[in-house]
Protein backbone atom coordinates (compact mmCIF):
# COMPACT_ATOMS: atom_id res chain seq x y z
CA UNK A 1 0.00 0.00 0.00
CA UNK A 2 2.63 2.11 0.85
CA UNK A 3 6.14 2.13 -1.06
CA UNK A 4 9.33 4.01 -1.15
CA UNK A 5 12.06 3.84 -3.45
CA UNK A 6 15.63 5.28 -2.29
CA UNK A 7 14.17 8.62 -1.42
CA UNK A 8 16.43 11.29 -0.45
CA UNK A 9 16.22 14.71 0.95
CA UNK A 10 19.02 17.10 1.00
CA UNK A 11 18.97 20.39 2.87
CA UNK A 12 21.83 23.10 2.83
CA UNK A 13 22.47 24.02 6.67
CA UNK A 14 25.57 25.70 7.61
CA UNK A 15 26.40 26.32 4.05
CA UNK A 16 27.01 22.45 3.63
CA UNK A 17 24.87 19.85 2.17
CA UNK A 18 22.60 18.13 4.89
CA UNK A 19 21.16 14.69 3.99
CA UNK A 20 18.02 14.45 6.18
CA UNK A 21 16.91 11.46 5.14
CA UNK A 22 19.39 9.25 3.08
CA UNK A 23 18.04 6.60 0.09
CA UNK A 24 15.23 5.10 2.36
CA UNK A 25 13.46 2.16 0.78
CA UNK A 26 10.29 0.68 3.13
CA UNK A 27 7.14 -1.32 2.07
CA UNK A 28 4.18 -0.63 4.30
CA UNK A 29 1.36 -3.32 3.46
CA UNK A 30 -2.13 -2.67 2.71
CA UNK A 31 -4.10 -3.01 6.93
CA UNK A 32 -0.36 -3.49 8.34
CA UNK A 33 0.84 -1.05 11.12
CA UNK A 34 4.50 0.00 10.88
CA UNK A 35 5.92 1.94 13.41
CA UNK A 36 9.04 3.98 12.31
CA UNK A 37 11.79 4.58 15.40
CA UNK A 38 14.53 6.57 15.83
CA UNK A 39 15.36 9.59 18.28
CA UNK A 40 14.69 13.30 17.34
CA UNK A 41 17.00 14.61 14.54
CA UNK A 42 17.11 10.77 12.66
CA UNK A 43 14.56 12.00 9.69
CA UNK A 44 11.36 10.83 11.13
CA UNK A 45 9.25 13.62 10.53
CA UNK A 46 10.88 14.77 6.84
CA UNK A 47 10.52 11.07 5.48
CA UNK A 48 7.00 11.72 6.97
CA UNK A 49 6.22 14.87 5.08
CA UNK A 50 8.17 13.37 1.85
CA UNK A 51 5.60 10.34 1.88
CA UNK A 52 2.64 12.88 2.31
CA UNK A 53 3.25 15.11 -0.24
CA UNK A 54 4.13 18.25 1.71
CA UNK A 55 7.49 18.18 0.49
CA UNK A 56 9.39 17.13 -2.92
CA UNK A 57 12.47 15.05 -2.00
CA UNK A 58 15.56 15.65 -3.56
CA UNK A 59 15.31 12.07 -5.36
CA UNK A 60 13.67 8.96 -5.29
CA UNK A 61 9.76 7.96 -5.49
CA UNK A 62 6.66 6.76 -3.02
CA UNK A 63 3.79 5.02 -4.45
CA UNK A 64 0.71 5.25 -2.56
CA UNK A 65 -1.20 1.65 -4.06
CA UNK A 66 -0.61 1.66 -7.55
CA UNK A 67 0.18 5.31 -8.02
CA UNK A 68 3.17 7.27 -7.96
CA UNK A 69 2.41 9.90 -5.58
CA UNK A 70 5.84 11.87 -6.21
CA UNK A 71 5.04 11.83 -10.11
CA UNK A 72 2.07 14.10 -9.65
CA UNK A 73 1.61 17.87 -9.52
CA UNK A 74 1.12 19.90 -6.45
CA UNK A 75 -2.52 19.93 -7.03
CA UNK A 76 -2.67 16.54 -7.96
CA UNK A 77 -1.08 15.63 -4.99
CA UNK A 78 -3.48 17.86 -3.11
CA UNK A 79 -6.85 16.16 -4.36
CA UNK A 80 -4.85 12.56 -4.10
CA UNK A 81 -3.58 13.45 -0.39
CA UNK A 82 -7.71 14.56 0.82
CA UNK A 83 -9.17 11.35 -0.63
CA UNK A 84 -6.60 8.60 0.44
CA UNK A 85 -3.91 9.95 3.10
CA UNK A 86 -4.81 11.17 6.67
CA UNK A 87 -1.89 12.63 8.49
CA UNK A 88 -1.65 13.49 12.07
CA UNK A 89 1.22 16.07 12.41
CA UNK A 90 3.28 16.07 15.75
CA UNK A 91 2.03 19.84 16.96
CA UNK A 92 -1.20 20.67 17.86
CA UNK A 93 -3.25 21.58 14.80
CA UNK A 94 -6.74 22.08 15.97
CA UNK A 95 -8.08 25.79 15.24
CA UNK A 96 -8.94 27.31 18.57
CA UNK A 97 -11.88 29.42 17.09
CA UNK A 98 -13.85 26.82 15.80
CA UNK A 99 -15.53 24.06 17.42
CA UNK A 100 -14.10 19.93 18.07
CA UNK A 101 -17.22 19.43 15.55
CA UNK A 102 -15.81 21.92 12.94
CA UNK A 103 -12.29 20.77 13.66
CA UNK A 104 -13.10 17.40 12.17
CA UNK A 105 -15.25 18.63 9.64
CA UNK A 106 -12.48 21.04 8.37
CA UNK A 107 -11.24 18.88 5.43
CA UNK A 108 -15.10 18.23 4.40
CA UNK A 109 -16.36 22.00 4.32
CA UNK A 110 -15.69 22.11 0.67
CA UNK A 111 -17.64 19.13 -0.04
CA UNK A 112 -21.25 18.84 -1.58
CA UNK A 113 -21.72 16.17 1.33
CA UNK A 114 -21.06 18.30 4.47
CA UNK A 115 -24.09 17.33 5.96
CA UNK A 116 -22.86 13.51 5.60
CA UNK A 117 -19.64 14.42 7.37
CA UNK A 118 -20.73 15.64 9.59
CA UNK A 119 -22.86 12.40 10.86
CA UNK A 120 -19.93 10.98 10.03
CA UNK A 121 -17.80 13.16 12.34
CA UNK A 122 -20.30 12.79 15.42
CA UNK A 123 -20.07 8.93 14.80
CA UNK A 124 -15.87 9.43 14.87
CA UNK A 125 -16.44 11.78 18.22
CA UNK A 126 -18.89 9.20 19.54
CA UNK A 127 -16.16 6.09 18.86
CA UNK A 128 -13.43 7.89 20.85
CA UNK A 129 -15.74 8.77 23.70
CA UNK A 130 -15.65 12.63 23.44
CA UNK A 131 -19.26 13.50 21.84
CA UNK A 132 -20.14 15.49 24.84
CA UNK A 133 -17.60 17.43 23.51
CA UNK A 134 -18.69 18.24 20.21
CA UNK A 135 -19.61 21.84 20.84
CA UNK A 136 -16.50 22.53 22.89
CA UNK A 137 -13.05 24.55 22.01
CA UNK A 138 -9.52 23.17 21.38
CA UNK A 139 -8.87 25.52 24.84
CA UNK A 140 -10.91 23.30 27.05
CA UNK A 141 -9.46 19.77 25.85
CA UNK A 142 -6.63 18.34 27.61
CA UNK A 143 -3.44 17.08 25.81
CA UNK A 144 -4.95 13.51 25.12
CA UNK A 145 -8.06 14.50 24.19
CA UNK A 146 -6.67 16.68 21.60
CA UNK A 147 -4.68 14.28 19.66
CA UNK A 148 -7.83 11.84 19.92
CA UNK A 149 -9.49 14.27 18.00
CA UNK A 150 -6.76 15.10 15.38
CA UNK A 151 -6.90 11.22 14.47
CA UNK A 152 -10.67 11.55 13.78
CA UNK A 153 -9.86 14.29 12.21
CA UNK A 154 -7.53 13.01 9.62
CA UNK A 155 -10.10 9.73 9.30
CA UNK A 156 -13.06 11.95 8.57
CA UNK A 157 -12.83 10.53 4.83
CA UNK A 158 -11.98 6.92 5.29
CA UNK A 159 -8.19 7.03 3.99
CA UNK A 160 -6.35 4.59 2.61
CA UNK A 161 -3.42 5.30 4.90
CA UNK A 162 -2.55 6.85 8.28
CA UNK A 163 0.27 8.77 8.48
CA UNK A 164 0.99 10.16 12.53
CA UNK A 165 4.31 11.53 13.35
CA UNK A 166 4.76 11.13 17.17
CA UNK A 167 1.22 10.40 18.33
CA UNK A 168 1.77 10.07 21.89
CA UNK A 169 4.35 13.43 22.47
CA UNK A 170 3.73 15.52 25.60
CA UNK A 171 1.27 12.97 26.62
CA UNK A 172 1.05 11.11 30.43
CA UNK A 173 0.99 7.02 29.88
CA UNK A 174 -2.15 6.62 30.08
CA UNK A 175 -3.38 9.24 27.39
CA UNK A 176 -0.40 7.74 25.34
CA UNK A 177 -2.39 4.28 25.63
CA UNK A 178 -5.36 5.57 24.64
CA UNK A 179 -4.09 7.49 21.48
CA UNK A 180 -2.32 3.76 20.68
CA UNK A 181 -5.29 1.89 21.34
CA UNK A 182 -7.08 4.08 18.91
CA UNK A 183 -4.56 3.65 16.17
CA UNK A 184 -4.30 -0.10 16.43
CA UNK A 185 -8.01 -0.30 16.31
CA UNK A 186 -7.77 1.69 12.77
CA UNK A 187 -5.40 -0.52 11.50
CA UNK A 188 -7.59 -3.69 12.78
CA UNK A 189 -10.15 -1.95 10.31
CA UNK A 190 -8.10 -2.60 7.65
CA UNK A 191 -6.31 0.78 7.39
CA UNK A 192 -2.96 1.14 6.38
CA UNK A 193 -0.79 2.84 9.26
CA UNK A 194 2.62 4.44 9.47
CA UNK A 195 3.65 5.57 12.56
CA UNK A 196 6.79 7.69 14.22
CA UNK A 197 8.09 7.65 17.56
CA UNK A 198 11.06 7.78 20.06
CA UNK A 199 8.92 6.20 22.87
CA UNK A 200 10.10 2.49 22.28
CA UNK A 201 7.26 1.11 25.21
CA UNK A 202 4.44 1.60 22.52
CA UNK A 203 5.78 -0.59 19.81
CA UNK A 204 4.02 -3.58 21.06
CA UNK A 205 0.96 -2.51 19.33
CA UNK A 206 2.87 -2.44 15.89
CA UNK A 207 2.91 -5.08 13.36
CA UNK A 208 6.32 -4.21 12.09
CA UNK A 209 8.87 -1.56 13.51
CA UNK A 210 11.51 -0.09 11.56
CA UNK A 211 14.43 1.47 13.05
CA UNK A 212 16.04 5.46 11.32
CA UNK A 213 19.40 7.04 12.53
CA UNK A 214 20.91 9.58 10.90
CA UNK A 215 18.43 9.78 8.02
CA UNK A 216 18.85 5.69 7.20
CA UNK A 217 17.08 2.46 7.95
CA UNK A 218 19.04 0.01 9.87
Amino acid sequence: MVRVENLTKNFLRNQRDFDAVNDVSLQVKEGEFAAVTGHSGSGKTTLFNMVAGLIRPTSGKVFIGDAEFTAMTEAQQAVFRNENIGYVVQSQSLLNNFTILDNICMPAYLSRSVTEFKERAVQLLTEIGLAELAGEYPRNLSGGEIRRVSIARAMLNRPQVLLADEPTSNLDSDNARKVMSMIRDISNSGTTVLLSTHEMEYLDYADTVIKIKNGRIE
